[in-house]
């Protein structure tokens, strides 16, 4: 009976010291099958990864791609732009130069038109009006041959003609010259050029009197003219050679602010140079 007892108790003791053994080995098990399912989901969000990158790898590629296309579209464009500035800028210059001879042929046939209107104009000597002559001695003097009228001349012509004579030193055909222009072409863009060329030309000849009356010609004949500041200076240079120094300051002082550019311009840097020389002792 004793030894019954006793193996029973080994037996139960035997069997509650292997509960423990196989709860922990469950655990283990659970454990073990956890981490395989943890490797395996790690091992997909590689894969995932990977794929990802592969992905991103390719749109990368075309987005470069797409970028060279458009810098290759956008020099394209560039270049197209560039040809037709150029184009443009070409254009204009020649309408530009057309311009200009299409405003040269008008001159010359408002030259050509005006000049057969004086020619058909012009009063032609009658033969009935002959001076008899025995009231005159025995003698009829010839009539005064009537100038004909210069046909065809063109305004560049006449004034690079009166031009030509001032370069030379002939003041007085220069003054002449420039002064049948501004009355056969009054409407020209040169005509306040040849106004203050006939101030420079009585003021290069030394008379001063009639040079200042020239340029105030000039300032009152033409005000929006591009001409205005240097005949103010050239006023101002006569005035001061007639001892004139208020008239010449006053001069030189409206020459500067006439001058678009001010003491930088030509004519207001000459008036500058002019007043400080009536400043000087």
């Amino acid at each position: 009976m004793t030894q019954k007892i006793f193996g029973v108790l080994v037996a139960a003791a035997l069997v509650c010291a292997a509960t423990p053994v196989r709860a922990a080995n469950k655990e283990h098990q659970q454990m073990m099958a956890d981490l395989r399912m943890l490797q395996e989901q790690s091992q997909l969000l590689q894969n995932m990864l990977g794929t990802l990158a592969e992905a991103i790898k390719a749109v990368n590629t075309r987005l470069d791609q797409q970028a060279e296309t458009t810098r290759k579209a956008f020099a394209d464009q560039k270049l197209v732009i560039d040809n037709l500035t150029n184009d443009v800028r070409v254009i204009r210059e020649k309408l530009d130069d057309n311009n200009v001879r299409i405003g040269s042929l008008s001159q010359e046939v408002d030259s050509l038109r005006q000049s057969l209107q004086q020619a058909l104009q012009a009063p032609r000597p009658s033969p009935t009006t002959e001076p008899d002559a025995s009231a005159t001695g025995g003698t009829v003097p010839a009539p005064a041959p009537t100038p004909a009228p210069a046909v065809g001349v063109s305004p560049q012509k006449l004034f690079d003609a009166a031009q030509s004579d001032y370069y030379a030193g002939q003041y007085e055909l220069a003054i002449s010259g420039f002064s049948d222009f501004i009355k056969s072409f009054p409407k020209s863009e040169q005509a306040d050029d040849a106004q203050v060329m006939i101030c420079n030309a009585y003021l290069t000849d030394g008379k001063y009197a009639k040079a200042v009356e020239a340029c105030d010609m000039a300032i009152r004949t033409y005000p929006n003219g591009d001409k205005v500041s240097e005949a103010y200076y050239r006023k101002g240079v006569a005035m001061q050679a007639l001892k004139d120094t208020d008239g010449a300051r006053d001069a030189f002082e409206r020459a500067i602010k006439a001058d678009p550019s001010g003491e930088n311009g030509v004519a207001g840097r000459l008036a500058k140079q002019g007043l400080d020389r009536l400043k000087r002792p």
